[in-house]
């Protein structure tokens, strides 16, 4: 397949690794024409995954669209590596290359996890294939989604990871372009399921750190993962997503990677927060972006907004906000009233 990534952070880049060791025709744009030279030149993506060596074949370019565009017009898979602030231009983006959709047009997905902040005060923040319904409606989009640690993906660790899309033709060019040895990927037409499952972790990661910072121990974090998978279920549920993807790998296989491996941005968050540094700092000191730090307060608004109770959340928001310190938010967490599971 000829597959086009855009976006050379640690997530797009491993994937783009993996597909080329495969045999397919990969082309990974980067948005800082240096980062991109230097990765063509060198064959490492020195900025994201130093340790990883790029493929002779995978083909690198960035800047501005003269090197994408003729990719755009030949590609059978263009994957979106972009955080979550950056999804809804580049589908705009891609809708203008594609505008009537159709067969022309390839397959669309994108690796971001999270709700996308409110465009206005009273709009509620939207999923990723919300987001495609205002801006790109003629494209087939999806998302690729499941617990994975770039790092790990990019070693060529056993990996399980999920296609998910409203269209059988955008699974089936996921799991034609990523399974193989390395990675084993499940169809899901659960696309609601998926980005929820992937977003509201991240937020629970960050209490799951949070606690661990504090040394509550084990059964605290037991609590809170569990509590927090019922949690995201709720919510899923509202939104129209089935319960049985919860218990799969974008539910649970996710929320327990992120909220107990230390390769976890979101966990190191937490850790940091409770260890006494402010939230700037925790977040620089990471290098990368952490999206439960951007997507907590819009999972906990549209929680709201639908009437969704969500404690762990509105537990993280406080702590975030600077409203609370992590010790007292675990504490009301604690003190809440009794209830029947």
């Amino acid at each position: 397949m000829r597959i086009t990534f855009i976006g050379a952070g640690a997530w797009g880049t491993a994937l783009a690794v993996v597909a080329a060791q495969a045999g397919h025709e990969v082309r990974l744009w980067a948005r800082d024409a240096d980062q991109a030279a230097a990765m063509a030149r060198e064959r490492v993506n020195a900025r994201y995954l130093p340790w990883v060596p790029l493929p002779a074949a995978l083909q690198c370019a960035g800047g501005d669209d003269t090197a994408l565009r003729p990719w755009l017009t030949d590609t059978e898979l263009v994957v979106l590596g972009v955080p979550m602030a950056a999804l809804r231009p580049w589908l705009a983006r891609l809708a203008e290359v594609w505008p009537a959709g159709g067969p022309a047009a390839p397959p669309v997905v994108w690796l971001c996890k999270g709700f996308e902040r409110p465009q206005a005060a009273d709009a509620p923040g939207l999923l990723g294939h919300e987001i495609a319904q205002q801006v790109a409606p003629a494209l087939a989009v999806g998302v690729f989604s499941g617990p994975s640690f770039a790092r790990e993906v990019a070693q060529g660790l056993p990996t399980a990871l999920v296609a998910a899309s409203a269209h059988a033709h955008v699974r089936d060019a996921l799991v034609a372009a990523f399974h193989g040895q390395v990675l084993r990927v499940y169809a899901n037409d659960d696309v609601v399921g998926v980005e929820v499952g992937g977003a509201v972790k991240n937020v629970l990661a960050i209490a799951t750190g949070l606690s661990d910072g504090l040394q509550l121990g084990h059964n605290a974090r037991a609590a809170l993962i569990t509590r927090g998978l019922a949690e995201m279920t709720r919510l899923g549920l509202a939104l129209g997503a089935r319960a049985d993807t919860f218990m799969g790998l974008t539910g649970l296989g996710d929320l327990v990677l992120t909220a107990t491996g230390d390769l976890s941005r979101n966990r190191q968050v937490g850790l940091r927060l409770a260890q006494g540094m402010n939230l700037s700092a925790a977040v620089a000191s990471l290098g990368h972006v952490a999206e439960g730090v951007y997507s907590a307060r819009t999972v906990a608004l549209r929680a709201a907004q639908l009437g969704v109770d969500v404690p762990i959340t509105q537990a993280v928001v406080a702590v975030l906000d600077g409203q609370l310190d992590a010790r007292r938010a675990v504490e009301r967490l604690m003190g809440r009233d009794p209830r029947a599971e």
